[in-house]
């Protein structure tokens, strides 16, 4: 995995860019990612079924990965099982 590519998910329709790898399995509804999005799919796991949102970045507590989210679908994002969450918007310098 490196910054540029593209993963996609084998049980919705999660696509995601890496923006800043990381070793590690990066999965989406408890199911690891891949290059070419398998014919026959599953459903998400239960536990890992929050949905992402197409546009937000996901990055681990750490901010060793950032995955920006190009197809948003029903499951989340994980790094070796670990759940990603939404990055924060920087604050804008004030104008005084």
């Amino acid at each position: 995995m490196k910054p540029g590519s593209k993963l996609k998910s084998t049980v919705c329709d999660t696509e995601v860019m890496v923006i800043k790898a990381a070793d590690g399995e990066v999965a989406c509804g408890g199911a690891p990612m891949v290059d070419e999005k398998p014919a026959d799919g599953g459903s998400p796991d239960p536990a890992f079924a929050e949905g992402t949102l197409l546009g937000k970045r996901y990055v681990d507590a750490n901010d060793t990965i950032e995955l920006l989210c190009v197809k948003p679908g029903d499951g989340s994002l994980s790094l070796d099982g670990v759940a990603l969450t939404t990055k924060d918007a920087k604050p804008l310098p004030s104008s005084d």
